[in-house]
């Protein structure tokens, strides 16, 4: 029973989540920052870039979307776009990315924690992976805050648990 109820709230949280993206309008590209404030509300961060700004609106450490508008030097949207993608995750290079680059490109983590043995930190992202199935994405620095390596797989949060007896 208490499974059934955990499944339960879990879902309708995420259905909650979806349902408050839906009525939402989404900024398009020439909307001003305002425009987009207006429009989806006050983003959860702001990163500087060396042409503009990118606003982050991120679904939370449950949810599975995170938004980016990217904002020229004009003060005006370029782009607007769900960035937690595998096709996302793949434009952050191995080596070169740093974790400013990593949070200016798919925002703020679901989850962070800390390997001691290999000294990495590792920043952890809910997603839909191919739209479908229910992933996290682990993202690894180094000591010095390089990106060193990538890992995805299940969701552990979406996971069945099983328990066996002998």
């Amino acid at each position: 029973m208490q499974k059934l109820v955990k499944i339960l709230m879990i879902g309708t949280a995420a259905a909650l989540a979806g349902c408050v993206a839906l009525t939402r309008t989404a900024p398009v590209p020439g909307d001003t920052v305002a425009d987009a404030q207006a429009k989806f509300g006050p983003p959860t961060a702001v990163y500087p870039t060396p042409s503009g700004q990118v606003l982050e609106y991120a679904a939370g450490p449950m949810g599975q979307y995170t938004w980016m508008a990217n904002v020229g030097p004009d003060g005006r949207l370029v782009s607007f776009e769900q960035v937690l993608t595998g096709e996302k995750f793949a434009t952050l290079k191995i080596g070169k990315a740093r974790k400013e680059d990593v949070l200016r490109t798919i925002g703020r983590p679901a989850e962070t924690s800390f390997l001691s043995l290999p000294q990495l930190e590792v920043w952890s992202y809910r997603y839909k992976e191919s739209g479908v199935w229910n992933s996290m994405m682990h993202v690894h620095f180094d000591r010095s805050g390089v990106l060193s390596m990538m890992q995805n797989g299940p969701d552990p949060m979406y996971e069945e648990r099983r328990f066996f007896r002998d």
